[in-house]
């Protein structure tokens, strides 16, 4: 029989850096190889379709990987998982130094079942260990994520000049989850196992765990949706790539305050609800801004682009902490977290790609834009639905 959790404690900021340091990983395998896909296909002759697939492939591994997540944690522990599953980024990521299209795509789909079941477990971890502060950390080691993917992204193809070539570029990405492990590892053996408990599956039933479904499905497709089509969007525009691939970095970076700032604000008020509201507004007023009026002389992209930026970068993290904060306990949040993050990411992996098959059919982008602003609707729903009550426990 398993022993229930020992009583030494583990200090909160060792905790929180093992936490950002593990966060570090659950983007970067993923974000450096878009960037590479020309100089895939050129050494593997893959059409763009199967070279698309294989991120296609990893994202809708990431939904597998969440929603298998709490019963991956409940044998050793929601500590212990987290090893298992930034390890099977770190394998991953050296499986695709292998240049054939084999180890490519079983690497890929190694690191997006990694990434999808670290997700889920981070939001468990933080719920035991930093329930007082889980709307900062939360949004914390949500730019933890944003930040190296951002940076990978740009690397990517310098990187593989540097090293010799795409699989190696893909590879290197295993040494920062080797070092996230060395981190954490400290924190998963001074915390003990789980006490045994019943086997229960995803809380299908439960009301709060389908509004955070919508919510989270809502605010995937969002970020996921523009971050595949907003470049070519304007370029189809008459906007140079280069010019497009800047205004995508705005986009980018302005996530990064939008999920630190307004997620503690809303930890700080307890108002939930009012700083969604004022999240969805800035992504509704940007993503209606591009569709409308996306060229200048009125405005042009770069304000819209920013206003998207911001109310998506804030729409996913407090989505995350409503669950911590309205979760009775760990196993809950995860259980939760893991059904949210699960459709979620399986949204995120179809969302883009039947924007693409609206955008052929139509041969223009606002059958297109017009799925986000559903998904705007229905994120709106769902913040109003969920609304502000009392934190558990």
């Amino acid at each position: 029989m398993n022993a229930a959790y020992t009583p030494v404690r583990v200090r909160p900021e060792v905790v929180l850096i093992g936490l950002l340091a593990l966060a570090l990983n659950l983007r970067t395998a993923l974000a450096g190889y878009p960037p590479l896909i020309d100089a895939v296909r050129a050494d593997l002759g893959l059409s763009a379709g199967a070279a698309g697939f294989v991120q296609t492939g990893a994202v809708l591994m990431m939904a597998a990987g969440s929603l298998a997540g709490p019963a991956v944690a409940r044998r050793g522990g929601p500590e212990r998982a987290l090893v298992a599953a930034v390890a099977l980024v770190a394998l991953g990521s050296l499986v695709r130094g292998v240049p054939t299209v084999v180890p490519l795509v079983a690497g890929s789909l190694l690191a997006g079942f990694g990434i999808g079941v670290a997700g889920v477990l981070l939001t468990g971890v933080v719920k035991h260990h930093l329930p007082d502060r889980a709307g900062a950390v939360t949004g914390a080691y949500v730019v933890a994520m944003m930040i190296p993917a951002t940076v990978a992204s740009a690397v990517a193809v310098p990187l593989a000049v540097a090293v010799g070539g795409w699989s190696l570029a893909l590879a290197v990405w295993a040494v920062p989850a080797v070092l996230a492990l060395a981190a954490w590892v400290p924190v998963a053996r001074r915390t003990g196992r789980p006490a045994p408990t019943e086997r229960a599956g995803l809380p299908w039933r439960d009301r709060l765990a389908r509004l955070a479904a919508a919510h989270q499905s809502a605010a995937s497709l969002l970020v996921y949706g523009w971050m595949t089509w907003l470049a070519p969007y304007l370029t189809s525009r008459g906007w140079s790539p280069r010019d497009a691939g800047v205004v995508l970095g705005v986009w980018a970076a302005a996530q990064v305050p939008g999920a630190l700032v307004i997620p503690a604000l809303a930890e700080h008020s307890g108002r939930w609800r009012f700083w969604s509201v004022v999240a969805l507004v800035s992504t509704a007023v940007g993503t209606l801004g591009l569709l409308l009026a996306p060229l200048p002389p009125v405005l042009g992209p770069w304000l819209w682009a920013t206003l998207v930026g911001i109310g998506s970068g804030a729409g996913f993290p407090l989505g995350l902490a409503v669950v911590a904060w309205r979760t009775p306990d760990a196993a809950a949040s995860a259980a939760t977290s893991g059904m949210a993050l699960g459709i979620g990411y399986t949204t995120a992996g179809v969302g883009p790609f039947a924007m693409g098959v609206l955008i052929d059919l139509t041969a223009g982008y606002a059958a297109a834009i017009g799925v986000l602003v559903v998904a705007v609707a229905v994120q709106a729903v769902a913040i109003i639905r969920i609304g502000d009550a009392e934190r558990a426990c």
